[in-house]
């Protein structure tokens, strides 16, 4: 783009038609490193990364003088740039003075670094101030009139000017300097109090303990400003002579400073940071933004679900036929010696479509139970972070506990009916069990047969399996933060194992009062009749039965759905200023030699910083260039 489009169409400044191009061009110039009178869309994204940096304004400010992009600032670069600001027009700078040759030497051959011009520039606007004062003093008294006190303020520091200070300029100076003439001590002591507003702030908070609202006597600010800082006795002097000309009460509040200090570049960073941060911050959203969020979610959260079921379905049917399997010396041979003996004996009598029984209806419950899951997770992982995106490790458990809460309204039904469909094929010759007519026979009350006994399992398990993952993820994520697919998918399965055989013998008990008794089995009337029958006829060993396969169905197919569910999010990545998961991006972060994880949270679309960072010039260096054209120029 050129320096037009950047400046005046995505920036914003010297919008009027009559503007002055050269400053136009000279302020783009901070983009364009190769000088070529082109902004790039890589010299674009440089800049964009330089916003990030704590020290923004000052790298701008050097790029700015850097005319020829060879990361030094000569002499001749220095009086170019500054013979086009406004200052030097109204009070030029004496180029020959000592404080000049002490930085570029006496043969002003001397080239200057960033971190040197860092601090030039820092000292730059109180020698000009001083030369000013001495351009004033013609005789060399020591002193200058208010009228040319005035007009050294407005010309060389009225970037440190408030409109109503400046215009009690006069006013000021006249009651602190007899009415006709400025010292030099009352000239240096001005400009070090509008230098050090913000130290004046924390004075005057110090005293009142953080209160803004109470008004503050001279004595007490001054003992204040002695005991925590270097402010001297003229300066709160001139302070409170300031506030006392805009509101005459011999005291000061809060509100007094605001009214001398104006708003600095960074005050306004932060502000629109904040506002930023605000608007994209969950709890501030919309209630129908939240709604869209939570369906958009509950969508991918039902495709995720049936894809990992589908997945490991065959492991879940062989897990419930072996925690059904009853042992004990009075009930007969077992059916099945193992898991893999199961697993052979389904295929043998039943075919591969026996492994698949109640997978319709598996399905059919899945979908809403996964996303109901995947999106509390979600929503209540929302609350708990705090304004710099963390979020603690009770808060991870919480959310994990109520994501297995809300699934149980979807999970017992589902599986009460799925449990009767599986075992339904270890009776020989017995008749085709249908979904439906499982459904009949329980009835809605009978749905939630060993609804306990299910929430003692869910809870548990998602209390342990989503921080597990959350942590587990971030480990396996490259040093960009990013998460391949295979690295998600073994996220997944190795947070499933604790979570899975921790919670089996939960597991075994809702199995056992869920499924319909044969003839000589024992029967249960609740989770902890259960518990104590399973003990004493088939001893502590029962409660763990089918931890293996059950660990290999929960372990793989909560990394399927885990996995497919962000590579979701991924391909249909919708913003609606809440959160996503961490490392999901579509593709690797391209990163290269040395640089940094940007840590500004508005590094993409700069133009919010970008402004401040440009005015900043301005309101920090007092660096003022021409807003129009010299033809055509508007009255100051």
């Amino acid at each position: 783009m050129t320096s037009d489009d950047f400046l005046r169409k995505y920036i914003g400044l010297f919008t009027a038609d009559n503007y002055n191009a050269e400053s136009v061009n000279l302020l783009a110039a901070i983009l364009d490193t190769n000088k070529d009178g082109l902004i790039s869309y890589s010299e674009f994204q440089a800049f964009e990364g330089l916003l990030c940096y704590p020290d923004a304004l000052y790298k701008t400010a050097f790029q700015l003088f850097d005319t020829n992009g060879n990361g030094m600032v000569s002499f001749a670069e220095f009086v170019e740039v500054m013979a086009k600001t406004e200052l030097n027009k109204r009070i030029p700078f004496n180029i020959k003075s000592p404080f000049v040759e002490l930085y570029f030497g006496r043969n002003k051959e001397r080239v200057i670094s960033y971190n040197e011009f860092s601090q030039f520039l820092h000292d730059f606007h109180e020698e000009y101030a001083i030369e000013g004062f001495r351009r004033a003093d013609r005789t060399g008294s020591g002193f200058i009139s208010v009228t040319d006190f005035q007009d050294i303020m407005v010309s060389i520091k009225s970037h440190l000017l408030t409109p109503q200070v400046q215009s009690h300029l006069v006013e000021v100076a006249s009651g602190g300097q007899g009415g006709r003439r400025i010292s030099f001590p009352y000239f240096i002591a001005f400009n070090a109090l509008l230098n050090n507003m913000e130290l004046v702030k924390r004075v005057y908070l110090n005293v009142t303990s953080g209160n803004r609202q109470q008004e503050v006597s001279k004595e007490e600010f001054m003992h204040s400003a002695q005991a925590m800082s270097q402010m001297t006795p003229l300066e709160v002097d001139i302070l409170f002579q300031l506030c006392d000309v805009l509101h005459q009460t011999g005291r000061i509040m809060y509100s007094d400073l605001y009214s001398i200090a104006p708003e600095q570049y960074f005050k306004q960073i932060t502000m629109r940071l904040a506002e930023l941060k605000a608007v994209s911050r969950p709890e501030d959203r919309s209630i129908f933004i939240s709604i869209l969020e939570s369906a958009y979610r509950f969508s991918l959260g039902s495709i995720a679900g049936a894809v990992g079921a589908t997945a490991v379905y065959p492991i879940d049917l062989v897990k419930t036929r072996m925690q059904n399997q009853r042992s004990g010396s009075f009930i007969g041979e077992l059916m099945y010696r193992n898991s893999f003996d199961c697993f052979k004996k389904v295929i043998r009598h039943e075919g591969v479509l026996g492994l698949y029984r109640g997978l319709v209806p598996q399905l059919m419950g899945v979908a809403p139970e996964k996303a109901i899951k995947l999106t509390v997770n979600d929503l209540v992982r929302d609350k708990f972070y705090d304004k710099k995106g963390n979020i603690t490790l009770h808060g991870e458990v919480i959310a994990g506990a109520c994501a297995g809460g809300s699934q149980v309204v979807f999970t017992n039904p589902l599986e009460i009916v799925k449990i009767r469909l599986q075992v339904a094929g270890e009776i020989a010759g017995s008749e085709k069990v249908r979904a439906w007519a499982v459904v009949k026979d329980l009835g809605i009350f009978g749905l939630y047969k060993g609804a306990k006994a299910c929430l003692l399992r869910d809870v548990p398990f998602s209390a342990i399996y989503f921080p597990a993952y959350a942590h587990t993820k971030a480990k396996l994520a490259d040093e960009n933060g990013y998460n391949h697919p295979l690295t998600l998918l073994l996220a997944g399965a190795i947070a499933g194992i604790p979570a899975a055989s921790l919670v089996t013998p939960a597991d075994v008990i809702k199995t056992r009062l869920q499924v319909v008794a044969r003839s000589g089995q024992t029967t249960y009337s609740g989770v902890f009749d259960a518990a104590r029958k399973i003990m004493a006829e088939e001893g502590p060993r029962a409660f763990w039965k089918g931890t293996v396969a059950r660990v290999c169905r929960s372990s793989p197919q909560f990394g399927v759905t885990l996995l497919t569910y962000e590579v979701l999010q991924r391909l249909f990545y919708v913003d609606f200023a809440g959160t996503r998961p961490t490392g999901s991006e579509l593709t690797v972060p391209a990163v290269g030699l040395g640089a940094k994880k940007p840590t500004n949270p508005d590094h993409i679309g700069g133009y919010s910083v970008a402004l401040p960072i440009f005015s900043g010039i301005e309101s920090k260096f007092g660096l003022c260039f021409p807003k129009f054209s010299a033809s055509n120029r508007l009255p100051q």
